[in-house]
């Protein structure tokens, strides 16, 4: 697949990450650029399907309030797909990736308290095919490249 990206859909794709709300005549200002030649290029990154969708990051007050966790999972290969739809049906698995090395899938959980993840956590290895769980506590986070770009 051809991406045919530019320095300045790059520039464009930056400012929607940080914030994709941000009125196109905004966009162009930054950019230096006419505002039909953000709607056009914004047209045709989501025609492309480079850009796929357009979403809510939340704040931080709720980012604080929340404990967050990265869970590893072994799992058998055979009950790989019936784990992935477990794991959609429970609202605090935020983010599911396939991965090498120790752990078949890094699971992203967000839980209300320390007890709902101990819950879910046991929730998780209960589920048919799973081997295996190692989690990780998030402390705080260091580094946001999705924040607001200027």
């Amino acid at each position: 697949m051809d991406l045919r990206l530019d320095d300045l859909d790059r520039h464009l794709l930056t400012l929607l990450q940080a914030n994709a709300r941000e009125p196109a005549a905004n966009l162009a200002r930054k950019l230096k650029i006419a505002r039909t030649t953000v709607v056009a290029r914004i047209a045709r990154l989501e025609r492309e399907g480079i850009v796929s969708g357009y979403g809510v990051r939340l704040g931080q007050r709720l980012e604080q309030a929340a404990v967050r966790a990265f869970c590893g999972l072994s799992v058998n290969a055979k009950s790989a797909p019936a784990i992935i739809k477990a794991l959609e049906r429970l609202p605090e698995v935020e983010e599911v990736w396939a991965v090498s090395g120790q752990f078949d899938y890094m699971v992203l959980l967000r839980c209300g308290t320390p007890e709902q993840l101990d819950t879910l956590l046991d929730q998780m290895g209960q589920i048919d095919g799973v081997n295996q769980t190692q989690t990780s506590i998030v402390l705080s986070r260091k580094i946001d490249r999705r924040s607001t770009v200027e």
